[in-house]
């Protein structure tokens, strides 16, 4: 599935975003060509065209990014966006098998939670040093922090154990504690 993600600041300093991807299921010769849009933190709108090949995919891929670039929308280099980690302590050296679970379960709920806020992808996640470190690119790391806190609280997933801490992009190592509170240095290592 490709997707193309842009975004756009408005006159009032407000990040928007609009987003397309071609979906086509397995066994299918025709797909589904969904753009999503609204403002950044906030959910979505979405809306599709159905019955969708390839070709008519890339026309369709084509007119969104005229109509993004006219709007002054473009897509942000990954550079340009920050890491937001988000860590739980472990009390294993690799995880134990709930913990795998955690894993699983708060990658999912964050994948969606993010996406359709216009608030990053999911990247990767790692066990390490008793620890689990979720990844996070985000154009908007104070809202996406928010927005984590949101959705680990509502998918009942240890939210009293987790930190999260944001860094820039080339400069993951000097990750700084978002939450809890009081700000204070954190490693992923």
């Amino acid at each position: 599935m490709a997707i193309v993600r842009t975004y756009r600041l408005d006159e009032k300093n407000v990040l928007h975003f609009r987003e397309a991807w071609f979906q086509q299921f397995e066994n299918e010769e025709l797909g589904q060509f969904v753009i999503n849009h609204g403002s950044v933190g906030h959910m979505s709108q979405t809306s599709d065209v159905q019955d969708v090949d390839n070709d008519r995919a890339d026309e369709l891929f084509a007119g969104f990014m005229e109509a993004c670039a006219e709007a002054g929308y473009k897509e942000i280099e990954a550079e340009d966006q920050s890491w937001v980690i988000v860590q739980y302590a472990l009390k294993s050296a690799n995880g134990t098998e709930r913990d795998h679970y955690l894993e699983k379960k708060a990658k999912e709920a964050l994948t969606g939670h993010l996406a359709w806020r216009g608030l990053g992808t999911v990247e990767s996640s790692d066990f390490g040093n008793r620890k689990l470190n979720i990844r996070v690119l985000s154009p908007a790391p104070k809202l996406a922090v928010a927005a984590i806190k949101t959705c680990i609280r509502e998918a009942k997933l240890d939210f009293t154990k987790m930190s999260i801490g944001v860094a820039p992009y080339a400069e993951v190592n000097k990750l700084k504690m978002a939450h809890p509170m009081p700000s204070k240095p954190m490693s992923i290592d």
